[in-house]
């Protein structure tokens, strides 16, 4: 018998079209050995396809992240990812939360400090999953588990829509 989903039937939204950040050598102020900052429209890129880990849908369709959820500040190098569970007891939430911290991991220079949160009054156990979420010994013990890194790879996984 195949589980339970905790919600069989999400709210599917439409996604935002993607921006062109095309900058060519010419443009006004370009310079190709500069260092680019890494801005919001950057950060949700990486993280606007990562898979939902219970349904056939990115994270982006269930509005689970947003590009107004994305905070960073490259002068100090700091990113904060805030994510709302599709329902307030969402089992899957520390996946969530998990597959998008190894994304940003993967993706990000390594001077950044990741912080990733549920958003305030969406979660029954918000407090409890921040927390695991943004320690680093409960991180790195959750990613020397098979199972759970071949989760957050399913995730991360293009789908090629």
């Amino acid at each position: 018998m195949a589980p339970a989903l905790i919600n069989a039937n999400p709210i599917v939204y439409e996604k935002k079209e993607r921006p062109a950040r095309i900058r060519q050598p010419g443009d006004n102020g370009f310079d190709e050995y500069a260092p680019e900052l890494i801005d919001q429209l950057e950060i949700f890129e990486h993280i606007r396809d990562i898979k939902d880990p219970e349904h056939p849908y990115s994270l982006e369709d269930l509005k689970v992240i947003t590009e107004d959820a994305v905070e960073v500040d490259d002068k100090r190098s700091y990113v904060r990812v805030t994510f709302t569970p599709t329902v307030e007891h969402c089992s899957m939430a520390t996946i969530i939360g998990l597959c998008l911290r190894v994304k940003l991991m993967r993706s990000l220079p390594s001077r950044f400090k990741v912080d990733i949160r549920v958003a305030p009054g969406t979660h029954a156990t918000e407090d409890a999953v921040n927390k695991q979420l943004n320690d680093k010994e409960r991180v790195a013990a959750a990613l020397e588990n098979p199972n759970l890194v071949d989760m957050v790879d399913e995730c991360l996984h293009p789908s090629y829509e």
